[in-house]
């Protein structure tokens, strides 16, 4: 499975000129959480996110009246509280090394890029979506786990055994035991008793 099968194409984007508050205000209208930041020359320079623009907006306990704060805020731009250079990945990258990328470097999406152009995004809600599809999570069964020992054919005569007493498998997913010599797998079926 590749990035470019589970993003978000055509993301919605801001300008590096925008103030916090028109982040702040597309964010909530779009029901977005990340912002891929673009130049005036539509350039990805780099991204925000809702905790950076909350972060750079001022405390409800501060002693400034509500027009300072405004005036403040539209001081305040897009380009001051991103991150960047940014992470990206491309549409062809497998969507378990965005995964990765995303886990190693503590952030909830990456930008898709190709040929220097942004094209869409992946975020760790799509990671999950994709989770929910291969454990089998929204469809009906039974669920089992089994500890096995490490080896070639195990997972062959195990779904054959499956098969032989009428089950459906939904789901297969097999990782690793509390030891190099044993693996877990865990399977969704259905039709079984």
């Amino acid at each position: 499975m590749l990035v470019g099968e589970r993003m978000t194409r055509n993301p919605v984007t801001i300008l590096d000129t925008a103030s916090i508050d028109d982040g702040l205000h597309m964010m909530r209208e779009r029901k977005v959480r990340r912002l891929p930041v673009l130049d005036a020359s539509g350039a990805m320079v780099g991204i925000v996110s809702d905790k950076d623009l909350l972060h750079a907006a001022p405390s409800p306990a501060t002693s400034l009246s509500v027009y300072e704060l405004h005036y403040l805020l539209a001081k305040l731009t897009i380009r001051q509280v991103m991150s960047s250079p940014v992470i990206s990945v491309g549409p062809d990258t497998p969507l378990e090394e965005a995964a990765r990328v995303m886990a190693d470097n503590k952030i909830g999406g990456l930008p898709v890029a190709e040929g220097g152009q942004l094209i869409g995004i992946i975020t760790e809600t799509d990671v999950f979506k994709v989770l929910i599809e291969l454990l089998g999570a929204r469809t009906p069964g039974q669920r089992i786990t089994l500890r096995v020992s490490e080896g070639k054919g195990v997972l062959a005569r195990l779904t054959q055994a499956l098969t032989d007493l009428g089950a459906n498998i939904i789901a297969v997913v097999t990782y690793a035991g509390a030891s190099a010599a044993e693996r877990l797998i865990m399977i969704k079926l259905s039709d079984a008793d």
